[in-house]
């Protein structure tokens, strides 16, 4: 249905890299420890059956899962983590949300501007850039083999969006009410997920080239590199 996306491309590329780093677990560990707060059983808790889906994708030890679930839940001491997101702009005036999990909020938004401002961006008003990006689900399945036309009758069964081709994997729109329903049909037919997650999707790509370019992916490659920060979303179309 879609076709090439350079941002998506990128993201993935640092996904794949942050694994390898085993900095995607720490991520995860905080997705799981939060996601428990509303109750400790994957059956009874999407958000959670979510996160320890994702966990296990990962290669995620199970002695960790549990034990990031039994800190939510007070079996275990633990640290209370608050969810944020801030709003703001990059060089060339792409805009870019940032999702964090925090235990010191401070500490955290003073590393978020410092990224901002160190690279020719500027932090901006809850609400300032939000607009400009929907709310949807994101799956991600290696193609290793697997036919799109397959893929295809699958997921418009279960109502996703948008289905985007590339060489060695499939990206899988959906809206937020579709999103479990085309997940859980997936996993029925025994397809091997790569991620699935709630992401904010730009409504509409602003092209950044030359230096503001390399300055936008610089900002944004700080921004995940801090402990804090969960996810980076842009609309910005980086032209290489």
């Amino acid at each position: 249905m879609s076709g090439h996306s350079k941002w998506a491309t990128i993201k993935r590329k640092k996904a794949v890299l942050d694994s390898k780093r085993g900095k995607i677990f720490t991520k995860l560990i905080k997705e799981i420890t939060i996601a428990a707060r509303d109750g400790g059983d994957v059956n009874g808790n999407p958000r959670l059956r979510l996160a320890v889906d994702n966990a296990k994708a990962a290669n995620m030890p199970l002695d960790n899962i549990e034990r990031a679930i039994k800190k939510a839940t007070g079996e275990l001491e633990g640290v209370t983590y608050h969810e944020l997101t801030y709003e703001g702009y990059g060089p060339a005036g792409a805009a870019v949300l940032v999702e964090v999990a925090t235990d010191n909020k401070n500490r955290t938004v003073a590393e978020v501007r410092h990224l901002f401002s160190k690279n020719g961006g500027s932090m901006g008003e809850t609400g300032s850039v939000a607009w400009m990006f929907d709310r949807k689900g994101v799956i991600t399945l290696p193609a290793e083999g697997k036919k799109e036309d397959d893929i295809m009758e699958i997921i418009l069964e279960a109502g996703a969006d948008d289905l985007t081709t590339e060489e060695d994997y499939f990206e899988i729109t959906t809206s937020i009410e579709s999103f479990e329903t085309v997940r859980r049909a997936l996993v029925d037919k025994n397809f091997t997920i790569e991620n699935a997650s709630l992401q904010w999707i730009a409504k509409n790509m602003i092209e950044v080239k030359g230096e503001d370019a390399e300055k936008t992916l610089k900002m944004i490659e700080g921004l995940e590199d801090l402990d804090d920060v969960q996810n980076v979303f842009s609309n910005a179309d980086i032209v290489e």
